[in-house]
């Protein structure tokens, strides 16, 4: 697993040269309205797990099409400035990382499950401050828990994952507790459904999903 881990999260080092939000569509002032990435307006039964896991349109897809998530939307955490943009966090001025917030039914689908996708198969953990061609600390992986619960979760699955030595290295992700997130700007939510002819979106962010999709095949939506 750790030999196709490397080669899916490391392919765009030689072979590409733009980054998660560079290409920007041309309609961004008046985007389309997407199927993905905007917050329910009844939270009633549902819980939320904010990670982050390199660039947001491939983690917003891949825990999109999960069993008992509702929606899940792109932003950023872990930084100090309020409602930065896409550019202040590219700048790396604003201390963010690229972050989606999952809104699940937790009788569905456990908070243990989403860390198990995240940790294994979402994205490579043990990439510091970059995620194959997207390189900074904008692109760190993060684990934002709410509660002692949750850190105990994500510690305890980050050991389970190191002693396994899926990876060739050790997991780096943070793992601090949650205080705010901020939604990205309209044109990034559902970007990976609204702009499937990207060459990101086909290069770099399809691998990560396809990986999800084929390691926790029963936990995918059907249909999509």
């Amino acid at each position: 697993m750790k030999s196709q881990l490397k080669s899916l999260f490391g392919i765009g080092l030689l072979a590409f040269t733009f980054a998660c939000g560079s290409q920007q569509p041309a309609d961004a002032q008046n985007p389309p309205r997407s199927t993905a990435g905007f917050a329910p307006t009844n939270l009633t039964g549902l819980a939320q797990a904010t990670f982050a896991g390199g660039c947001f349109w491939a983690q917003e897809e891949a825990f999109e099409q999960l069993k008992g998530v509702k929606q899940v939307v792109s932003g950023y955490a872990g930084g100090t400035k309020a409602n930065p943009t896409y550019e202040e966090v590219a700048d790396k001025t604003t201390g963010h990382t690229e972050t989606v917030q999952i809104y699940y039914d937790p009788k569905v689908i456990s908070y243990q499950k989403l860390a198990d996708i995240f940790f294994t198969a979402s994205h490579d953990p043990t990439q510091l401050n970059r995620q194959g061609p997207d390189a900074g600390p904008e692109y760190r992986s993060a684990a934002f828990y709410r509660t002692p619960e949750e850190k105990k979760v994500l510690e305890t699955t980050i050991a389970k994952v190191n002693a396994t030595k899926e990876y060739d290295g050790k997991i780096v992700t943070q793992v601090v507790p949650f205080q705010k997130f901020w939604p990205a700007e309209d044109y990034h939510q559902g970007y990976y459904r609204l702009h499937p002819e990207s060459s990101y979106i086909i290069h770099v962010s399809a691998h990560k999903v396809e990986h999800v999709q084929k390691l926790f095949p029963k936990d995918l939506k059907n249909p999509l």
